[in-house]
């Protein structure tokens, strides 16, 4: 039997190649790409619930990205309380493999894997679908990915202004505290829903809610607005998508009728979001085969729920900047 070798990078290594903002979503919007081709295979995510799924619950992801000659599973860890155990809400694994013959690639940590693809999702949503002259951010949550988000966001348009809020105080203010260092620019810790999202250019709903409960109210939706919610639980009201001009998912797979969780929900089981009124998966706008924001008047929603693909193209470009740099461990697997 010919030998077979597989690559591990651990979080120190992942930290240490210290991907760059670009880097980061050129991988990502590259796999977005050959989504939109054709190119790839998705399968719906499953889950694993321990006990019960308000505390938290394991979320696994598979797809091919037939260009890179990758396949991927990727097992996350969702556990809202971990911050009392002083860890990340989020921890992953994403193992690699070829596609051809199934023999395994690559392990890598994918803990910030998940964080910079989940803001990359979500800044690349915006690169498409929000107004270029995007200026006042409202960001719902301070979990690990939403670093990212602000992060990547604010790299394509760098706000004027930037208005966060979460349910913990000291929570929402540290977050506001990490962002303003980082990206050297005030960023407001809000006290509330409503002061953090009325009237903002570009909104994301990152919360973590135990059940379903509608706090992001409909009516503070500018016109003109792009609304990102991909919180586990809804945070929405069911009228949102009733201002929508546009409506935008990553993966259709993953949101139509009869799977669980998910910020739109109780959108799709109601047919408001359905194959008839979805406008396209932001793969296929990528591609250039869908348009994407067309006019500064329209409002449009993007819901991302996770995407493999977007494991498997970061993972790749960390394989490949590993190689350059010598950073990882060789593993013999057989």
């Amino acid at each position: 039997m010919q030998s077979i070798y597989l690559t591990y990078l651990n979080r120190l290594d992942v930290e240490q190649l210290a991907l760059t903002d670009a880097e980061i979503l050129e991988a990502v919007e590259s796999a977005l790409e050959a989504q939109g081709n054709r190119q790839t295979v998705i399968e719906p995510r499953m889950h694993l619930v321990p006990r019960d799924s308000a505390e938290g619950h394991f979320n696994v992801l598979r797809g091919v990205i037939h260009p890179l000659g990758l396949a991927g599973v990727k097992v996350v860890g969702d556990f809202v309380n971990n911050y009392k155990r002083e860890l990340p809400s989020e921890l992953a694994v994403l193992n690699l493999f070829d596609p051809e013959t199934g023999a395994p690639k690559a392990i890598l940590d994918a803990t910030s894997i998940t964080d910079m693809r989940t803001g990359a999702m979500t800044a690349l949503g915006a690169k498409h679908l929000a107004r270029k002259n995007s200026k006042v951010l409202g960001h719902i949550g301070a979990r690990g990915t939403s670093y990212w988000n602000v992060r990547l966001l604010d790299h394509l348009f760098n706000f004027d202004e930037i208005r966060v809020h979460s349910k913990r105080e000291e929570s929402r203010n540290a977050f506001a505290e990490r962002l303003s260092h980082d990206l050297g620019k005030p960023v407001h810790a809000m006290d509330d829903w409503e002061s953090c999202v009325v009237d903002a250019d570009i909104v994301v709903e990152a919360s973590r809610l135990p059940e379903p409960q509608p706090l992001l109210k409909t009516e503070w939706i500018k016109r003109g607005a792009l609304v990102m919610p991909y919180g586990t639980m809804s945070a929405v009201e069911l009228s949102l998508t009733d201002i929508m001009d546009k409506m935008v998912v990553d993966d259709w797979g993953q949101c139509r009728k009869g799977l669980p969780f998910g910020a739109l929900r109780q959108h799709v089981d109601s047919d408001r979001l359905s194959e008839e009124t979805l406008h396209a998966e932001l793969g296929e706008i990528v591609a250039g085969k869908k348009a994407g924001r067309e006019s500064d008047d329209e409002t449009i929603l993007f819901w991302h729920r996770g995407l493999s693909l977007s494991d498997i193209g970061l993972g790749h470009a960390m394989l490949e900047k590993a190689k350059q740099m010598g950073i990882g461990q060789s593993l013999r697997f057989a």
